[in-house]
């Protein structure tokens, strides 16, 4: 045993001895990196405990020439001090890992795994800039770029120079999938440098870069990611080795972020489709529409559909659930509603009642919300029922206020369900309101304070723009709905539909 003067003993022969048997060396002999920690060009990495939640400063712009290797140690140094900082060496590194890794799992979106992952590259070989090009091999998408200390137009710029001249096009053209990657660590002095690659890399202000591919198994090639130094430079071993492990994780993590936006992406076009892909025109009304779907698609819908003798329907509601099975029992409530409201749309209460027969007999599992009004344009004459929906709300220059509707129970939660229709007449410039639950729960706010903040919204409606029911319905949304909580992924859809009567 000896005796090192430090707060940590180390038993040496226990140590070596245990190297021939399964247990922690074999784990630090997993992430070790190839060559010895003092060789690097940069100093040690900190624990990631102390780095900032940004991307700290590049460690070097400029690797130095090749590094003054370290003097072997004296006979008096002791054996047991070069073990220690090797392994806190590792230990140190693990520990960088491990919280790099951490912070890209708790990333809830495609885009934020994204710009997570360019940052901590940038932390791990040095580096200040650099870019990201998603393009899965499938074909599928989405495609996209996204850069790291690099402005829009930068990239507009990069995307000028030839895409074989540059790192990542030739790993992204690249016939066999290679984990190699691409270094280039004195740009400007290349021979036979595209010109056009040189000018943009003098206007930009790099002159090396270091490029790894993104692929996985099971997903193939997804794209590549380069890191841009500002002088000559290029990770030593050792950031070569924590960058490739880190990599390899991060890719795996982006390929399940991947296959989850193309799934809400799908849920969301199948929503938009199963609604109305235009308003009708009808005279003496004005119609405009405003939807939201949250990122697992949801089950709120709308409806404008001219009916017999000159007449409107106009609906709204909500389906329980979310998802694609939420989705497609929105668009078969929606058509039903349509096909009841063409043969009996001037009793909205027998279109209701019928509605929740229908309900209750193919979807006993759901409950529905439905607002459906019967409008006559010419007389300015509407006649609506509720079933468990939030009263319309009418906007006009001597009021702004909501119908009352009498209260209802949802849709399916009822034996049988009836309740009276009202009758409303709009005066001429005013707007009726038809909307979702969804605005009302988006805001956080308890529904006494929702509703009040809806009517804020609407009594605060410019004059410039209350004889356009789109430009209503956009001040509604974003007033109520503030600081891009309208565009926010949100478990809530949103509706609003707008009729202003001539």
């Amino acid at each position: 045993m000896l005796d090192i003067p430090s707060p940590v003993r180390v038993d040496v022969e226990t140590l070596l001895a245990a190297q021939n048997h399964m247990g922690v060396c074999d784990a630090f002999a997993q992430y070790a990196p190839v060559g010895k920690p003092d060789a690097m060009t940069a100093p040690h990495f900190p624990k990631v405990a102390g780095i900032d939640s940004t991307v700290p400063p590049p460690a070097h712009t400029v690797a130095p020439a090749s590094p003054t290797p370290a003097p072997p140690p004296s006979s008096s140094a002791a054996p047991g001090a070069l073990i220690q900082d090797r392994l806190a060496g590792w230990v140190s590194d693990l520990t960088t890992l491990h919280e790099l890794t951490e912070r890209l799992a708790r990333t809830a979106t495609l885009d934020d795994a994204l710009h997570e992952m360019l940052r901590a590259g940038a932390a791990l070989v040095g580096a200040r800039r650099g870019l990201l090009a998603l393009e899965p091999a499938d074909g599928l998408g989405p495609d996209t770029t996204v850069g790291l200390g690099l402005a829009r137009s930068d990239l507009g710029h990069l995307e000028t120079v030839p895409r074989a001249a540059t790192s990542y096009g030739q790993i992204l053209d690249r016939a066999e999938q290679s984990d190699k990657p691409e270094v280039h660590a004195d740009l400007l002095s290349e021979d036979g440098l595209d010109p056009r690659h040189r000018e943009v890399a003098v206007r930009l202000g790099y002159a090396a870069s270091f490029a790894l591919p993104l692929a996985t198994t099971a997903a193939g090639r997804l794209g590549a990611v380069v890191w841009l130094y500002d002088e000559p430079a290029e990770p030593v071993e050792r950031q070569r080795h924590l960058v490739g492990l880190y990599t390899r994780y991060a890719t795996e993590h982006l390929a399940r972020m991947l296959e989850l936006e193309r799934t809400r992406a799908k849920s969301r076009t199948i929503a938009e489709e199963l609604l109305p892909s235009r308003l009708p025109r009808i005279a003496d009304v004005q119609l405009a529409a405003r939807h939201r779907t949250g990122p697992r698609g949801g089950g709120d819908w709308y409806d404008a559909l001219p009916l017999p003798e000159g007449a409107l329907g106009l609906a709204v509601g909500s389906i329980t659930g979310s998802g694609a099975s939420a989705v497609a029992a929105m668009g078969r409530l929606r058509a039903s509603l349509r096909a009841y409201a063409v043969m009996e749309g001037e009793d909205p209460v027998a279109v209701l009642s019928d509605l929740e027969l229908l309900l209750r007999l193919t979807e006993p599992a759901r409950s529905a919300t439905a607002l459906f009004a019967y409008c006559e344009p010419a007389l300015r004459k509407m006649v609506l029922a509720g079933a468990g929906h939030s009263p319309p709300l009418v906007i006009g220059e001597r009021r702004t206020e909501f119908i009352e509707t009498s209260l209802s129970a949802p849709l399916g939660m009822l034996a049988c369900w009836e309740a009276p229709s009202v009758e409303f007449s709009p005066e001429p410039g005013e707007t009726v309101l038809l909307y979702t639950d969804g605005l009302l729960h988006r805001t956080g706010d308890p529904m006494d304070r929702a509703f009040a903040r809806l009517h804020a919204a609407a009594v605060g409606v410019p004059r410039t723009i209350r004889d356009d029911p789109g430009a209503i319905a956009d001040h509604i949304l974003h007033t109520v709905l503030p600081d891009g909580l309208d565009a926010a992924d949100s478990n809530e859809d949103v509706v609003l539909l707008a009729a202003r009567f001539e």
